[in-house]
């Protein structure tokens, strides 16, 4: 009997030390892979296929840090869209200049290239990444009727209101073709309303 015992107690132990072999090696793993995302950038790869541009991007908690990089942009942006709002107010038009706004911004970080662009109904504001993990933005303002606004406001009188734009989370796969251009759409003024455009979604705080 105390054979049988012992024999079966020793199976016993060869079952355990298999399994905490086996459970170890999976913790290492999950270890490993908690570290990876941790601790390394997130993956971008690229690569064509006869006309498409196939894209796979492997997110990662090192998205706190993005958050950080993409508060610049969206700082920048909001500035950007007031100045346009006060240049207005002084000189009747929109500025195709950053400097000109007087607001002492670059336009070049390390993370983002700015622009702006003037027409006479609207003023564009962009911040383009330099970075593939990272998302663009375009901020808008729009001169628009003041009675959209106050309903006492005179018939003829304007104001500018504005629109901050954040390019949709990069998909994990996606395929596009290769001469599909990858500007940032413009907000639009449509209907009474100032929206994001395709591929574009409004930031509201």
């Amino acid at each position: 009997m105390r054979q049988q015992k012992s024999k079966s107690n020793s199976i016993l132990l060869k079952v355990y030390s298999i399994l905490l072999k086996g459970c170890g090696c999976l913790l290492l793993v999950f270890i490993g892979f908690i570290g990876c995302h941790l601790f390394v950038s997130p993956l971008f790869f690229s690569f064509g296929i006869k006309d498409k541009q196939v894209e796979i991007f492997v997110d990662s908690f090192v998205r706190l840090a993005n958050n950080l990089m993409q508060s610049e942009a969206i700082g920048y942006l909001r500035s950007m869209n007031k100045g346009q709002q006060a240049y207005f107010a002084e000189t009747s038009a929109f500025s195709n200049s950053i400097p000109a706004l007087g607001l002492g911004l670059e336009t070049e970080t390390n993370n983002y290239k700015y622009s702006t662009r003037a027409t006479q109904t609207a003023a564009f504001n962009y911040a383009v990444s330099k970075k593939k993990t990272l998302n663009n933005y375009v901020g808008g303002v729009f001169l628009v009727p003041a009675k959209k606004l106050d309903p006492n406001a005179r018939r003829d009188e304007m104001t500018t209101l504005t629109i901050l734009c954040e390019t949709e989370k990069r998909p994990f796969f996606r395929v596009k073709r290769t001469d599909e251009p990858d500007e940032l759409a413009e907000p639009i003024y449509q209907n009474g309303e100032i929206i994001c455009g395709k591929g574009t979604t409004q930031l509201t705080n």
